[in-house]
């Protein structure tokens, strides 16, 4: 099968490349896509090189499947363009999400959604990724009202600056800023921007895409998205409010059976998710699994993603093997 990335060169990009190859995703030829300034540079993929060309070039190649990860002007100008050619995109960036005539998927969620019709396929933000993979199980046994969700979330969800700048700063360097503060040593309640609302973009795409995942608008959700000093992986706490009472052992078992998701629960034996953990999995590590004692038929949670692989890289390249699977491309 022809596949194009594009966005090849980047963070996302180069992950995406990486998932293909471990998962062994049938390529037969490799189109790396990056702008007019990395055309010609050569990318290896498994044990072949292949030149870069650009986003137009591309179409003209003709692969059956793009893999976008070239951020929101990209994918808005060529996506459509790509689809006309008859090639099936999923699309990594924030410009397809909400509107209502794309489908935005996480395989073990909505996998179910996708059809023929659909040749541009939004992926979902990371946060929002990786919690509704928890959610599904849990709502799908005791219906979900509402839930609230405060995020702890890696440097590597910002690009390449923001880990260069990370790195500079821990090492006593001045360089070039991806962030209006220092971010090591430092927590910064902003990713984003700042809606009039005073929630952030990061914010209400966790509200908005949960409802749009989950197919259920019932479900109130309300976030607060932070940026931390990490590497490796996002962090949730995440609590949900149920319509019917739950009982531990059973919310552990469902947690442990949905796929995707690894149980990591045994604070006796300090055993709990962290993004060091979560770092080069594909999986979403949930732990900290407790009773809300302040009210009735609430749960606490900690969830914890490689926010390039599950969050990004590896759910579009689930999303390009269900569709291989289902004979849409």
């Amino acid at each position: 099968m022809k596949v194009a990335v594009v966005g090849a060169t980047g963070l996302v990009g180069s992950e995406i490349l990486t998932v293909l190859a471990e998962r062994n995703f049938p390529v037969t030829e490799l189109i790396p896509v990056a702008s007019e300034k990395s055309k010609g540079k050569e990318i290896d993929f498994k044990g072949k090189k292949y030149k870069v060309v650009t986003p137009a070039e591309a179409i003209a190649l003709k692969p059956q499947v793009a893999l976008f990860s070239a951020g929101g002007t990209t994918s808005t100008e060529f996506a459509p363009l790509y689809a006309e050619a008859g090639i099936t995109v999923v699309d990594n960036s924030s410009a397809w999400r909400m509107d209502p005539t794309k489908k935005l998927v996480v395989p073990e969620v909505n996998g179910d959604v996708l059809s023929a019709d659909d040749k541009i396929i939004a992926n979902p933000n990371c946060s929002t990724i990786q919690m509704v993979v928890v959610l599904k199980p849990l709502h799908e046994k005791y219906k979900i009202k509402r839930v609230v969700v405060s995020t702890y979330q890696s440097v590597t969800g910002t690009g390449v600056k923001a880990v260069t700048q990370l790195m500079d700063e821990r090492a006593g360097k001045e360089g070039e800023k991806a962030y209006p503060y220092q971010i090591d040593l430092n927590v910064i309640p902003h990713i984003d921007v700042f809606q009039e609302n005073g929630y952030t973009k990061e914010e209400m795409k966790m509200i908005k895409e949960t409802n749009k995942i989950m197919g259920d608008d019932s479900i109130r959700v309300t976030a607060t998205t932070v940026r931390i000093p990490v590497m490796g992986g996002h962090s949730e706490s995440v609590n949900i409010e149920f319509e019917s009472d739950f009982d531990l052992d059973e919310v552990r078992q469902l947690l442990a059976a949905q796929e995707g998701v690894i149980v990591v629960d045994d604070p006796s034996n300090l055993k709990y998710p962290m993004p060091k953990d979560a770092h080069g999995k594909d999986e979403v590590l949930v732990g900290r699994i407790r009773r809300d004692e302040s009210q009735d038929n609430t749960l606490n949670l900690w969830v914890v993603a490689d926010n390039l692989r599950k969050g990004a890289a590896t759910n579009a390249v689930q999303i390009a093997e269900l569709l291989n699977k289902k004979g849409l491309i």
